[in-house]
């Protein structure tokens, strides 16, 4: 409780407050100087290595292809690389030039009800990060993805996309909001216990309403065609405890051609969401394999120990922000000064804000360790769909499909796929299973 109690004055530990906020502000950009580089370095060894075909992938990908790929994953960097600044000088300069006092002053001056207050302080700065947004989303699909043969979206359909995205965000928004502060100001001292409570029904309750309400607000769903592909799906997911009720094909080539498929439900209740694009590209066991792989993400717990994973940090995060949010710490270390005529209640949506920027610093470091977890994981996946397979050639034929049509980098920088990847890599993965054991028969055929 020391943050609670500290700040009465403008040093913590005897180090003045701006300081602090130098050391702030100068660890954002050591952020983004880190992530550039790891940029950087995954593009000079596309360079150097990028011009070699991978053993396996002879097939499927010849010079050409293997040309387009190095040069959509170049532009992607390049592309990546200007937003992201662009992202991060808007954010600067809001936070660190008044303006952020400023809109906070303006939005508090308006004298509204605590509620109502808050949750426009958080859509306003929504609605706002979403325009300025819009030329990079415009770009991203109708110059990058159109120029490599991905985007088959409609101007009519992107304007459509964007404002179901913003009116879905805004209800949710509000609906959640409204929650958690009725919340904070009923249990001042016990808030962030009830709100992460509130946080973790609510996740819940869009895991399961999303696939039957939401999703289909953008895509249509039916049933997959293939009768004989549909039965051996369900009698696959059958041997892993799996009870699939539908196995549905999405309409996803009205937007792109790129290929996917996931699970959605709750329990051991399960649909399984085939892109058309996918259906279109692969064999009946390339797509078994896949989901086979989906499968053991079930079987193995993984959603689950995710969640509790989540949990736990989101727990922690909780607590801590209650004790910097009932402190003056975020608010002496921005200099934020907004006037006194306010209860300390209001200015809670400020300190949340604040809170944000700063937990994307603290947290930074820790996402390597979350993604090495993620690929732990993908790699039991990969094994236990060996297994249930009895082969890994199906699933080494999807991969090597998956990364040409999706024209995915096959030389990614060790160090950066370490970083980011929350996969293997194609060739590590390869690698991975073709060193396990192969049935003389397998359970698909």
């Amino acid at each position: 409780m020391f943050l609670v109690q500290f700040t009465k004055n403008r040093e913590i530990l005897n180090i003045p407050m701006k300081y602090l906020l130098i050391a702030v502000f100068t660890a954002y950009v050591l952020i983004k100087l880190f992530e550039y580089w790891l940029e950087y370095l995954n593009y000079t060894y596309l360079k150097k290595f990028g011009t070699d075909i991978p053993d396996g992938f002879e097939k499927v990908v010849n010079q050409e292809k293997l040309d387009k790929i190095r040069s959509y994953t170049i532009e992607k960097i390049r592309f990546g690389i200007f937003s992201s600044v662009y992202e991060a000088i808007i954010l600067l300069v809001f936070l660190f030039t008044g303006l952020f006092n400023l809109y906070s002053k303006w939005l508090l001056d308006l004298n509204l009800p605590f509620i109502v207050s808050a949750i426009l302080f958080f859509l306003f700065i929504a609605y706002v990060h979403t325009l300025l947004q819009i030329p990079f989303s415009l770009y991203r699909t109708f110059k990058l993805e159109r120029k490599f043969g991905f985007n088959t979206m409609t101007m009519k359909l992107w304007i459509s996309d964007l404002f179901k995205t913003l009116l879905i965000s805004t209800v949710l928004l509000a609906v959640l909001c409204t929650g958690a502060l009725y919340l904070v100001s009923a249990s001042p001292s016990l808030w962030w216990l009830w709100v992460w409570i509130l946080f973790f029904i609510f996740t819940l309750f869009i895991m399961y309403i999303s696939p039957y309400i939401l999703e289909p607000l953008f895509n249509k769903f039916v049933p997959v065609d293939d009768d004989e592909l549909s039965a051996s799906l369900g009698a696959l997911m059958k041997k892993v405890g799996i009870k699939i009720s539908k196995v549905l094909k999405m309409d996803a080539s009205k937007r792109t051609k790129h290929t996917n498929a996931y699970f959605t439900g709750i329990g051991g209740v399960k649909r399984i969401v085939l892109f058309d694009t996918m259906l279109d590209k692969m064999s009946k066991n390339e797509i078994l394999s896949v989901v086979a792989h989906e499968g053991g993400h079930w079987e193995k717990k993984h959603i689950i120990k995710n969640i509790i994973l989540f949990e736990i940090i989101s727990l922690i995060f909780f607590y801590v922000a209650y004790c910097l949010i009932e402190s003056n710490f975020l608010l002496l270390l921005f200099n934020i000064d907004i006037g006194h005529n306010f209860a300390d209640i209001y200015l809670f949506p400020v300190k949340v804000f604040l809170l944000q920027f700063l937990f994307g610093i603290v947290m930074f470091p820790f996402s390597p360790v979350f993604h090495l977890l993620s690929r732990i994981f993908e790699r039991q996946a990969d094994r236990f769909a060996v297994k249930l397979i009895g082969t890994p050639g199906y699933l080494i034929e999807a991969l090597i499909k998956l990364s040409a049509d999706n024209l995915s980098n096959l030389h990614p920088h060790p160090f950066y796929s370490a970083f980011y990847y929350s996969h293997p890599g194609v060739q590590e993965r390869i690698k991975y299973l073709k060193s396990l054991k192969i049935n003389t028969k397998t359970n698909i055929e």
